[in-house]
C-alpha cells in the first residue's frame, strides 16, 4: 500500500472515495497550488455503496486527484462499513503514517450522521498517536506529526477556524464532478440516493458559503483542533 509513496507535508484521510473532496476539496487544492505536497488516503473503497463499482470509484478518486493537484492518492482497501472491527487496522494505518511522515494530518471530525465517518475518525486519531510510540511494534520509525487536524463531511460545528478557498473552489467543483458514480450514476440499476439529490451538493455548498460570509469571504471550508491555537497577538494578520 505504501511501496513507491512520498513524503508529504499534508496528508489528508478519508473514509470512502469521495468524502475528501466534500469536506476538505478546496483546502487540499489550495495547499497544492500553494507548492505544498499533499497526499490523499482512502480508508475503503467505498463498496457497500448503493451505486457505482469498485473499479469506478477507484478511477474516479484518482481523476479527482489530478484535478485538485495532489501528489498521490493510495487506497487501505479497509472493510466498508467495518472500519475500526479489527485491530490489525490500526497497524496498517501506523505504517502508512511512518512511512510517509507527514508534517501535517487532516481526519474526519468525531461526530457524523455517517457511522463509518465517526468509526475513521476514531480509528485514525487512534493510529496517528500510536505511530508516534517507539516502543509500538509496526514497520518503520516513530514519527509525530506536527499536528492533526479535523475537518467536516456531513454535520458541521463551530471550526477553531476556517481556510478561505474562494479562489480555489471552482477546483473543488470539478473534482466532485470526478465522482459521478455517486452524484450522477448513469447505470441503468441506479438507485437515488442522499448523495445523487441536487440539493446534496447545495448543501455542501451552503455550508462553505456560511463559512465564508463568517469570516467576510465567498467560501472557506472549516477545521477543528484539539489544541489550543497560539497567535502571536492580538493585532490581524494583514495589519503586520
Amino acid at each position: 500500500m505504501t511501496a513507491g509513496l512520498s513524503p508529504v507535508d499534508l496528508l489528508v484521510f478519508g473514509p470512502h472515495p469521495d468524502d475528501i473532496e466534500i469536506g476538505i476539496g478546496a483546502t487540499v487544492a489550495k495547499h497544492a497550488a500553494l507548492g505544498y505536497r499533499v497526499g490523499l488516503c482512502d480508508l475503503t473503497a467505498g463498496e457497500m455503496s448503493s451505486n457505482g463499482t469498485v473499479e469506478e470509484r477507484l478511477a474516479e478518486a484518482e481523476a479527482a486527484r489530478v484535478v485538485l493537484g495532489a501528489s498521490w492518492r493510495t487506497n487501505l482497501r479497509l472493510p466498508d462499513r467495518a472500519i475500526g472491527s479489527d485491530r490489525r487496522q490500526v497497524r496498517t494505518v501506523v505504517e502508512l503514517v511512518r512511512s510517509i511522515r507527514p508534517r501535517v494530518v487532516a481526519l474526519p471530525y468525531w461526530s457524523d450522521r455517517h457511522p463509518d465517518h465517526v468509526a475513521a475518525s476514531d480509528l485514525l486519531t487512534e493510529s496517528v498517536f500510536t505511530a508516534g510510540l517507539r516502543r509500538y511494534t509496526a514497520a518503520g520509525d516513530a514519527w509525530k506529526p506536527e499536528w492533526t487536524c479535523y475537518y467536516f463531511i456531513n454535520d458541521s460545528t463551530t471550526p477553531s477556524f476556517v481556510i478561505d478557498v474562494s479562489d480555489h473552489y471552482e477546483v473543488k467543483r470539478r473534482a466532485l464532478a470526478c465522482h459521478a458514480s455517486q452524484f450522477r450514476p448513469a447505470a441503468s440499476d441506479a438507485v437515488p440516493t442522499r448523495l445523487t439529490s441536487a440539493r446534496f451538493q447545495q448543501l455542501v455548498e451552503s455550508r462553505d458559503a456560511q463559512f465564508g460570509a463568517q469570516a467576510g469571504v465567498a467560501f472557506a471550508e472549516g477545521v477543528v483542533v484539539r489544541q489550543p491555537v497560539v497567535r502571536r497577538d492580538l493585532l490581524p494578520e494583514a495589519r503586520r
